[in-house]
């Protein structure tokens, strides 16, 4: 019963919590900021919403060893951005406007997404789930009450005092990362030896799927000839997960902790790439404000 009302009420709402916080850095502009500089939008949608997914199916098929470790990669791979996102790249000094327009356009097209591509990822991979249902209508519902829902109301409390929302939106942040640690900390308890064997089962296949993503991401911004503060943030977009979002929906919908191994141990491993990426920005930023004091 603890159980139940854990995955059923508190898990739920806290992630209504940290998607109202990202409500709070909001404005209508960030949702139509795609149709005036579509270039660098559609580049970083299209990395998180096609590559992605093919890229986590392809790994999920090549490298992992059990279902629940395959589902548990494309359930990954389906979640969008989320605002660790956002966090990082402007600590990475990359465009952070363009950051948050990928993170909210890509928050509202998984609502789709996610019970699309989990509900295909059981008909591919399933094994012994086959005779799991996935509640794909049901689904919908839910994630547009625990993420479009927050997200309005957190944009609306920012149209009316951008004072609170400047003063709530740090400390949701904070919750956040630390509901993040928990639940990281929750699957590491209560999967111990499956979150064990994934990680040497499945180690390689997370780790390049975070690597391969944000070269794709790296890449098709240089393709299209965009800054570097923009090719970072695409890159940062379309490797950094909602990670949160993948162990909640495992643990809430459908039931399974070990579907929520592949999440946790990304999401380590993405702090790891993140963190290059920062502290490389910052080098170059420095060395090119050097050479631009030497010059002048």
């Amino acid at each position: 019963m603890t159980g139940g009302l854990l995955s059923q009420l508190v898990l739920p709402l806290c992630l209504f919590i940290i998607m109202f916080g990202m409500g709070l850095t909001l404005v209508l502009g960030d949702f139509t900021r795609i149709f005036r500089f579509p270039r660098p939008a559609l580049a970083g949608l299209g990395g998180q919403m096609l590559l992605l997914p093919l890229v986590g199916f392809a790994l999920a098929a090549w490298l992992m060893p059990t279902p629940a470790l395959a589902i548990g990669l494309v359930l990954l791979a389906a979640c969008p951005g989320g605002v660790t996102s956002n966090m990082v790249t402007y600590m990475a000094r990359g465009d952070l406007a363009l950051s948050v327009t990928l993170t909210a356009v890509s928050s509202l097209l998984a609502v789709i997404s996610i019970p699309l591509l989990v509900g295909l990822a059981f008909q591919v991979f399933g094994g012994g789930y086959q005779s799991v249902r996935v509640p794909a209508a049901q689904m919908m519902i839910s994630l547009m009450l625990m993420t479009l829902l927050p997200i309005a109301l957190g944009m609306w409390v920012r149209t009316r005092s951008e004072k609170l929302a400047r003063w709530l939106e740090p400390k949701i942040s904070l919750f956040g990362m630390l509901f993040l640690g928990a639940l990281i900390l929750g699957v590491l308890v209560r999967e111990g030896d499956q979150v064990v064997t994934g990680l040497m089962d499945s180690g390689v296949a997370i780790i390049l799927l975070n690597v391969i993503m944000m070269a794709l991401g790296l890449g098709s911004a240089l393709l299209l000839r965009l800054d570097s503060a923009q090719s970072t943030s695409i890159m940062l977009e379309t490797g950094i997960q909602n990670s949160t979002l993948a162990m909640l929906i495992a643990s809430s919908f459908l039931q399974d902790d070990e579907l929520a191994v592949p999440a946790a141990l990304y999401s380590l491993v993405m702090y790891v790439t993140a963190t290059v990426v920062v502290l490389m920005r910052r080098r170059s930023a420095r060395l090119n404000r050097i050479a631009a004091e030497q010059g002048a």
